[in-house]
């Protein structure tokens, strides 16, 4: 499939920014390589110490990079839209990953390809494996804001946050998220989630009913999130302006 859906739906490969940042005959020769996916909530994309079969680039799906911890919690590290790929350890040469798994937030498209066929690719020395050298040092610097975020901000500010990455990766005003879903992904109790929720709520920023959320006022969320979405947007937009 090679346009959009009458519905506005995307599905071109440039409708990841990764292949926007590839010259038209590489995206070409790559187009065959790849099966457009529609994937579920919660669908599971990497497992911890079990071999990576696809690699993953979202086009309206957002993906979660999870980190299961021994007390029994589980903390997002960093999220994963439109901006980037899941299945980043199949570029660095390794067949699994031990330190977190990988699963759908935002349920949507995606493009994959088989590791053994991405692989071949990126063994070629093509363009790709440029791109995504920028990228590997792009999902770094988000990795290492979100730790110091987690430790430094409270979750008034980090909700916020999340809201805006998560908004901006699905490309829609409105998406499902539980609280017990938004709690996991925060590193909080589900009653803090829902006080922060409804103070948003009560401040006319977001709408939020039955497990779904509605930007309502993007610039104030903006506004009441600490200055991590900043950054991360601006090392994105260093490594690949539009």
């Amino acid at each position: 499939m090679a346009d959009d859906d009458p519905d506005g739906r995307p599905a071109k490969l440039e409708a990841n920014r990764l292949f926007a940042a590839l010259d038209d005959e590489t995206r070409e020769r790559l187009r065959s390589r790849f099966e457009l996916v529609d994937l579920d909530l919660r669908t599971v994309l990497l497992e911890r110490d079990q071999p990576i079969e696809y690699v993953y680039f979202p086009l309206d799906a957002v993906g979660s990079l999870v980190s299961d911890l021994d007390v029994g919690r589980s903390i997002e590290i960093a999220t994963i839209g439109c901006e980037g790929m899941i299945g980043l350890p199949v570029f660095l040469r390794s067949e699994s990953t031990s330190a977190y798994r990988a699963f759908i937030q935002v349920p949507g498209r995606l493009w994959r390809m088989t590791a053994g066929d991405f692989r071949e690719e990126i063994g070629n020395g093509s363009e790709l494996q440029v791109v995504l050298q920028r990228y590997t040092q792009a999902l770094f610097g988000q990795l290492a804001i979100n730790v110091a975020c987690n430790r430094a901000h409270p979750a008034e500010e980090r909700m916020p946050r999340w809201l805006l990455m998560t908004h901006d990766r699905a490309g829609r005003d409105e998406f499902a998220l539980t609280q017990e879903f938004m709690a996991q992904m925060l590193g909080v109790r589900r009653a803090t989630v829902n006080e922060v929720a409804a103070a948003l709520q009560a401040r006319g920023l977001i709408a939020y009913s039955r497990g779904r959320v509605t930007m309502v006022d993007r610039e104030g969320l903006e506004g009441a999130s600490c200055e991590c979405y900043g950054r991360v947007n601006e090392e994105f937009e260093r490594l690949f302006p539009r």
